[in-house]
């Protein structure tokens, strides 16, 4: 599977704007000949949880994401994206969808480790496990952000036999350690690919350092980009090509750690 991920700078609630460079995005992988197109967390109303909560109601959501569903379907390509769930300002978390090349729904799922006071003030956390649905022969697990940062959550899509996780996420400032040793460390102990979209530039305060990336199952970086916006277009590796290094999830002793923890 050839897969894009969209980095780029959204302009705080400007809807238009930023599905603007998302659709743009989906016109560029498309002609890259990709075949999913990955987007920054909370692109469409920018990074911003506060105003977000205060400013952007369930009706201003259900109307992104089915202007969302008609990129997918117009440009033909499946699509990732991140919104505030559906439900009212107080009850709702940040979610991750999966839609194919028709704008159909295919999964979605909603974040689970909430990041810092803000974010934690402006959304409920998620109750449950990752989704894994197969797109395409390949099977596609969805995370938000910081919780690809914890070892249970990627396991927990491993376990669901996901061969690639799609993370949309908005890191701000100089976090390399995230992009250069957490996701190829999550990569190599479960034998999965992962890629990892986030946004770049100044958005409110927050200055966002870019980064994205797509690892491979040996940990090795099968493309990145630096700090400016640009599409990165990568080939996923065949069965064939994927490590043969130690075989973690099925050498694990799961019921002790279990009883360990």
């Amino acid at each position: 599977m050839r897969i894009a991920l969209m980095q780029d700078t959204a302009r705080p609630l400007e809807l238009e704007h930023n599905l603007a460079l998302i659709d743009a995005a989906a016109v560029q992988a498309v002609s890259a000949g990709a075949e999913l197109l990955l987007t920054p967390e909370l692109f469409a109303f920018g990074y911003v949880p506060a105003q977000i909560r205060k400013q952007v109601s369930a009706e201003a959501v259900d109307d992104a994401r089915s202007r969302l569903r008609e990129i997918a379907r117009a440009r033909g390509i499946a699509m990732v994206w991140s919104l505030p769930g559906r439900e009212s300002p107080q009850e709702r978390g940040i979610t991750a969808a999966l839609a194919d090349e028709r704008g159909a729904l295919l999964a979605e799922y909603q974040k689970v480790q909430l990041y810092g006071p803000e974010e934690k003030a402006a959304f409920r956390p998620g109750q449950q496990p990752p989704s894994v649905t197969s797109y395409r022969g390949v099977n596609l697990g969805l995370l938000v952000c910081y919780d690809v940062e914890f070892p249970e959550m990627v396991r927990a899509a491993a376990v669901r036999g996901a061969e690639l996780v799609l993370v949309p996420t908005a890191l701000a400032g100089d976090e390399a350690s995230v992009p250069g040793v957490l996701l190829p460390a999550r990569a190599i102990e479960n034998g999965i690919s992962l890629a990892y979209a986030n946004h770049c530039g100044i958005e409110a305060e927050l200055d966002f350092d870019g980064r994205s990336v797509v690892v491979g199952p040996s940990g090795q970086r099968l493309g990145e980009l630096g700090t400016e916006a640009g599409l990165l277009v990568v080939d996923l590796p065949a069965a064939a090509e994927e490590s043969g290094g130690a075989e973690y999830l099925q050498d694990r002793r799961a019921d002790l750690h279990r009883a360990w923890l």
